[in-house]
């Protein structure tokens, strides 16, 4: 009798054990969600589009979708939890400011202070919010969902994540994996638009070196930049501020110990973060909907859009330049905030047709403008949507 009990005993543990198991939990929608974590891996490491964003996401899926019994604790939702402490700077918009913060200490603005204009192309390329979120409201989704969607457009993986934890957190996880993969995916779709929308000749125009910035008009940029666009836009305060800051850290060049840190080991950790918590947040019960198509949809044709109204923008606009001061229109895609990776983009594809016509640090002028335009825009649609 006692050996009976005893095997008994034995068979109900494992049978509560196997409920726990993930086996016993999983659904089909978490295999797809599985395979779609090893694509992300395999697109960084094979193809190396954005690794430092796409393995941590792609893992973070993987951690996502291992099926388990409720009321463990160890879910991304539930309280309590790990993952749910961490995820807190997702939601509070607090991994955002830091990653700006980071950006600012890591990028020189000379190339747009020494050419003002440049602006113009991070503002025009903008368009592609405008385009996604009327096309998002067609469709019928809540004004606050659309803005959140349109931002997508800005190819800004942060300034995404910001503005849809304040708008839309429902669609918070598709959002910002949208914005992410396709600013991995820029030297895949941009450079079709690029050429599509430019002749031979206007390809193999040379601009001018830009001009020697100084150590003054360097320190000056980031106060007069916050100011001026804070002032407007005080509800961009949270990601311009920290990017304005952190570039006053780098350029200041007294604070050089703090401008290292931020744009090393801090944005390195945070980045890990923001990565593995947002693909842990894409449980396929709530991520394989619809909407997310939609949104995924919605984000390809806002990118598409901004990419072509920049270069278009910059063809407007050399109709009104002198010879010797014309635009190469190969730099407009660097006008949606994928930074740098968009202006490096307008780098390839220029040597591509002249091997000494170096776009780069042209480029890079747009590209930060872009960075600050997304920003602008997110606050812009925060204060009337929220």
């Amino acid at each position: 009798m006692e050996n009976t009990s005893f095997l008994n005993l034995i068979i109900d543990h494992l049978a509560q054990f196997s409920h726990y198991t993930a086996f016993a939990n999983m659904t089909f929608g978490n295999i797809v969600m599985i395979i779609i974590g090893l694509c992300f891996i395999f697109l960084a490491i094979a193809r190396e589009y954005e690794p430092m964003l796409l393995i941590p996401m792609g893992f973070g899926i993987l951690i996502g979708n291992i099926a388990f019994a409720p009321g463990l604790q160890i879910g991304i939702n539930e309280n309590g939890s790990v993952m749910n402490y961490l995820y807190l700077g997702v939601l509070h918009g607090i991994f955002p400011s830091l990653i700006f913060l980071g950006i600012g200490a890591m990028t020189d603005f000379s190339s747009l202070i020494s050419n003002p204009k440049l602006i113009l192309i991070g503002v025009v390329a903008q368009i592609g919010i405008l385009c996604a979120y009327g096309i998002a409201m067609s469709l019928g989704f809540l004004p606050s969902e659309a803005g959140a969607i349109g931002i997508i457009g800005g190819a800004d993986g942060p300034t995404s994540m910001f503005l849809s934890s304040r708008l839309a957190p429902g669609l918070l996880g598709a959002i910002v994996i949208s914005a992410y993969l396709y600013m991995a995916l820029t030297p895949v779709i941009q450079p079709f638009f690029m050429k599509l929308f430019t002749t031979k000749k206007e390809r193999l125009i040379r601009m001018k070196p830009p001009r020697t910035v100084s150590k003054i008009e360097k320190i000056i940029f980031p106060i007069g930049g916050l100011l001026f666009t804070c002032l407007f836009v005080p509800a961009a305060l949270p990601l311009l501020g920290m990017l304005f800051f952190g570039n006053l850290l780098k350029e200041s060049t007294v604070t050089k110990r703090l401008s290292d840190t931020v744009k090393g080991p801090m944005i390195d950790v945070v980045t890990i973060l923001i990565g593995v918590t947002i693909g842990t947040s894409t449980q396929a019960s709530t991520f394989l909907t619809l909407k997310t198509l939609e949104i995924f949809i919605l984000g390809a044709v806002s990118f598409v859009i901004a990419t072509i109204g920049g270069v278009i923008f910059v063809k407007i606009l050399n109709l009104f330049l002198k010879e010797g001061n014309k635009i190469n229109p190969l730099i407009g895609n660097a006008g949606v905030s994928a930074l740098p990776e968009s202006a490096r983009i307008s780098q390839v594809v220029g040597l591509k047709y002249d091997k000494t016509n170096h776009l780069l640090m042209h480029a890079m002028g747009p590209n930060i403008a872009g960075v600050i335009g997304s920003a602008v825009a997110a606050g812009v649609l925060l204060s009337f949507l929220s």
